[in-house]
């Protein structure tokens, strides 16, 4: 028998750790090849990792909830074969970029300021702790004595991240009540005390309201991550958003004209989607920098036209898988990807590298009955596009016998863009090309 040493695989640019979750196969089940051995979550998206070899899992190195790095052996897999132990092809992470530290005179002279958080000697304790559960004891400021002391429910009594984040939400509910009761004795207090005559000048002080019917939430993993990221994209890059109102009737009629006949020869649904993302790749060669991102005072300009288009997943959270090289793709290969990426998105199928890479994004709220929205850019690129739902509206043709007044289905175009890089008259000429070409749409077009 041989062991084949199974390694975190590389998942996409940038990506260096991840959170197993947990472990599908058990120690001593069969393994067929590519089957599923462990899930596992990255700051990107949630992934399974297949078996690249059949065999019997025999070791675990990673429990759940604990954090490794690409390229850390995770499981031992035993394999028909000689006693030689397999191991797979290293995986070279992204180059690490080393950055000098501006030196500002007088600095060293600054008192150095005491970290918040509590600096916990975890190598003190004869208890294991996961990376996760130590990282978020020290941002919670729990003791290691304090740490000792929560009961653990995993294997040997190991305390797990749920176990933990379960104590916090105790804790915190219990000072929670303490807060509310002092509140209620402080409020009491003022009401027995007569009011002071009312200074017209006097601020006033914001009050937080208390009630018993409040329900709080705790966001999930992916949510906190969209969070920050949004917040991040905001303070990092001005935004400005142009708007331009687009006449797809053409586009509207082709697609009810060919969407039978196409789902009958090609077994897949045409949506306007594709038909979206063709327009983005045809107006990025048109005007490239566009196609963009920002590091420092560099502006990195792409070679590759990779557009990220925003799903709103179950949950109510927003994933961005990636079409690559769309501007290669013609629209039933494109029609292809993008219902691919949409049904494997909604069942949380989707690979870290496939919402990694994207230059441009494209985001549908139209789907939601909106007509317009402006979008918050998905950083490091500089502009999103924003498509509203398409309207039958009342509009004025140009006709050779003089203007007339016919019912056209319009739509609202909005594009938010970085002002940094992106100036007024870029951000407007691009998004009017990308009207134009829906506008434009050949309604006698094969495919």
């Amino acid at each position: 028998m041989a062991q084949y040493e199974l390694l975190l695989p590389k998942m996409g640019e940038s990506v260096a750790e991840a959170t197993v979750i947990k472990w599908v196969k058990q120690i001593g089940d069969s393994i067929d090849l590519d089957d599923t051995i462990l899930e596992i979550a990255t700051d990107k998206v949630d992934s399974e990792v297949p078996s690249p070899v059949a065999g019997k899992l025999v070791k675990q190195l990673f429990a759940a909830d604990e954090v490794a790095q690409v390229g850390d052996v995770i499981a031992i897999i035993e394999t028909e074969g000689g006693n030689d132990v397999k191991q797979e092809e290293p995986v070279v992470s992204e180059p690490v970029i080393e950055v000098k530290e501006e030196t500002i005179p007088g600095l060293e002279q600054l008192p150095e300021e005491k970290d918040a958080a509590v600096q916990t000697d975890f190598a003190s304790s004869e208890r294991f702790y996961s990376p996760l559960v130590k990282s978020i004891a020290s941002q919670e400021n729990i003791s290691l004595e304090e740490l000792d002391s929560i009961k653990g429910s995993g294997a040997d009594g190991r305390l797990n991240k749920d176990d933990l984040l379960n104590y916090i939400s105790n804790k915190n509910g219990a000072q929670n009540v303490n807060t509310v009761k002092q509140k209620a004795e402080d409020v009491a207090e003022i009401k027995s005390t007569p009011a002071p005559a009312q200074n017209p000048l006097a601020s006033k002080t914001s009050t937080t309201s208390v009630s018993g019917g409040d329900e709080i939430i705790e966001m999930d993993r992916m949510r906190k991550l969209i969070a920050d990221h949004m917040v991040m994209s905001k303070t990092t890059s001005p935004h400005v958003t142009s708007f331009v109102e687009a006449d797809v009737t053409n586009m509207v009629l082709w697609r009810n004209k060919v969407k039978n006949s196409f789902e009958k020869r090609e077994n897949e649904k045409i949506t306007f989607t594709p038909i979206f993302v063709e327009a983005v790749a045809k107006a990025i060669k048109d005007f490239p920098m566009i196609n963009v991102s920002v590091n420092g005072t560099q502006i990195i300009k792409k070679r590759d036209i990779n557009i990220g288009m925003a799903a709103a997943l179950p949950s109510g959270n927003l994933i961005v898988p990636v079409i690559k090289n769309a501007d290669q793709l013609n629209l039933v290969g494109l029609t292809k990807a993008v219902n691919d990426l949409a049904a494997r998105a909604r069942i949380s199928k989707l690979k870290p590298d496939e919402t990694q890479g994207g230059t441009f994004t494209l985001t549908n709220v139209g789907s939601f009955g909106n007509v317009m929205g402006t979008p918050i850019i998905n950083q490091p690129q500089v502009a999103i596009l924003a498509v509203g739902a398409i309207k039958k509206k009342p509009a004025v043709l140009e006709t050779e016998h003089g203007d007339v007044i016919a019912i056209r289905h319009m739509m609202f175009l909005s594009l938010s863009y970085d002002h940094r890089v992106v100036d007024g008259s870029l951000g407007g000429m691009f998004v009017r090309r990308v009207a134009d070409y829906l506008e434009n749409w050949d309604f006698n077009r094969e495919i």
